[in-house]
């Protein structure tokens, strides 16, 4: 099935005037191709029946970009087997094709980047050790003398008004009583 796709392509790029310019190589060896707007036969009318000329008649295809893999099978391809500039060309995110210059820079760049942050990170996790060792304070005990809505919260014993110092306030105790009235 492959020979017959590859012989219907060539086929039909004879017929449609699409001329394919060789851009690049990149280093795993796939090809990328640039094809340029051109007009197609489809839409064209008998000469007859045409007011036009047949010059201005058929599609317009807009240009193209493509690539031709090292490895033919698609399903061998992973993330990272065409380079990110080469891509970026590709999807049309950048005019111009890349050199193998700027990709080798790029790749050393990419390099030193991870290398750095790998030795960031070892360093941070070693300062973390040290630092948390020696920054948290020992364990404070704490009394617990009950909750504040206790009538005895921080009292030797309870009393009927509540009493307060200015800065604290302590709730009195009231207890209502059996069979009197409480309009007072």
């Amino acid at each position: 099935m492959g020979w017959s796709q590859d012989l219907f392509r060539a086929l039909s790029r004879s017929l449609s005037r699409e001329v394919k310019e060789h851009v690049g190589t990149d280093q795993f060896g796939n090809k990328y191709y640039y094809i340029p707007p051109y007009k197609n036969w489809r839409g064209v009318c008998e000469i007859s029946s045409c007011p036009t000329s047949l010059s201005t008649l058929g599609q317009t295809i807009r240009e193209k970009r493509i690539v031709e893999a090292a490895n033919k099978k698609e399903v061998d391809y992973e993330i990272g087997d065409i380079p990110t500039e080469w891509e970026a060309w590709i999807r049309r995110t950048r005019k111009t094709p890349p050199t193998m210059e700027e990709i080798v820079k790029n790749e050393n760049y990419r390099e030193e980047v991870k290398i750095k942050s790998q030795d960031f990170c070892e360093k941070e996790k070693l300062l973390s050790k040290e630092t948390s060792e020696e920054l948290l304070p020992p364990p404070v005990q704490t009394q617990i003398k009950g909750h504040a809505s206790a009538p005895y919260f921080g009292k030797e014993e309870p009393s009927v008004a509540p009493s307060s110092t200015g800065k604290t306030f302590q709730p009195g105790s009231w207890m209502p009583q059996d069979g009197k009235s409480h309009s007072q």
